[in-house]
């Protein structure tokens, strides 16, 4: 699943505007442009595997009361922080869609197993002939 192909219903969302940090002089005193979007997990309406997976990869952003909290004041303006807010979720809800792959038990072949031995029996070798010298 990609980020575009990601439905988010409004009635999930809620945002907060706050004054944002850093750099931009004035602006930064006077304009709340830092988003806070507030997303209710449950009313998204994923399935339990995703749902799961979602809360894995937000980790701490994630509230007790199942809520998921992003916060964007990456741009100047509120609409371009709401955006970049709405796309992070995109991508976190995309990424939760897919499911790890199932890890196929291997064994390694009679070669392999053979080879290793060989090179065991090589070291040991090397390592016998240290030892202490004895001038008799």
């Amino acid at each position: 699943m990609r980020p575009e192909d990601v439905d988010l219903p409004e009635d999930a969302l809620s945002e907060a505007f706050l004054a944002a940090t850093g750099p931009g002089g004035q602006n930064v005193n006077k304009v709340a442009t830092a988003v806070q979007l507030r997303v209710d997990l449950f009313r998204l309406g994923l399935h339990p595997d995703v749902y799961e997976r979602l809360k894995q990869i937000a980790g701490s952003r994630v509230t007790g009361a199942g809520e998921l909290l992003i916060t964007a004041r990456r741009f100047r303006t509120q609409d371009a922080n709401r955006t970049d807010a709405r796309a992070r979720l995109a991508e976190m809800i995309a990424q939760a869609h897919i499911a790890p792959r199932k890890r196929k038990a291997t064994r390694p072949s009679k070669a392999a197993k053979a080879k290793r031995v060989e090179q065991k029996r090589q070291r040991s070798g090397v390592k016998q002939t240290r030892g202490k010298v004895t001038f008799d």
